[in-house]
């Protein structure tokens, strides 16, 4: 008699993981490919981006349950787990300091001559020093821009800032990148 009781608990239980499963694979699908770029805009290592984007789609899955469409669209939502995931990234990596290895894996790979691969490295360097002249803020919103590939609109609502501040930023932001490495053709 208990049984029957409680399989329509069961039941609900069960559809209601199947539904926040199917929610997740959709937004996994959509957003994976804008959260992954975004954040390899932020760390600069392939390696590194992808494991802070599966903590993204982590802590995404778990928290779906509990995610409100009243307090932020879904977007806003999931950016700012990934940007406390960054910050929290960074924050760790300010207490140990440690060699990466990463750089030394893609040279020994075979896949390209090394030719190609060191002055495709350099290129990457020349870049990465001039996103390093950037403020924090400046490197938030470039990466939100180019490697989430997101509207000022959308920036404007994920980071707090007006949508007018926010082209400022980005103009600005430009041009001293721009500065510091020149001509597309130089890089």
């Amino acid at each position: 008699m208990q049984e029957r009781a409680l399989l329509p608990l069961i039941h609900d239980r069960v559809s209601s993981h199947i539904e926040t499963e199917l929610e997740f694979s959709a937004v996994f699908e959509v957003y994976y490919k804008r959260i992954f770029n975004y954040i390899a805009y932020r760390v600069s290592c392939r390696y590194t981006a992808e494991d802070l984007a599966s903590q993204v789609f982590e802590k995404t899955l778990s928290k779906l349950p509990a995610y409100s469409p009243e307090k932020a669209p879904l977007e806003v939502w999931l950016f700012a787990i990934a940007r406390n995931i960054v910050n929290d990234y960074y924050r760790s990596r300010a207490r140990q300091r440690f060699f990466s290895l990463d750089s030394v894996r893609e040279l020994v790979s075979g896949k390209k001559e090394p030719e190609t691969l060191i002055l495709g490295r350099e290129r990457s360097d020349r870049l990465q020093d001039a996103l390093d002249t950037l403020s924090p803020k400046e490197r938030n919103l470039i990466a939100l821009k180019f490697g989430a590939d997101l509207k000022n609109t959308e920036i404007a609502r994920i980071t707090g800032i007006s949508e007018s501040n926010v082209g400022v930023i980005l103009y600005r932001s430009m041009r001293k990148l721009k500065s510091e490495i020149g001509s597309v053709e130089e890089l």
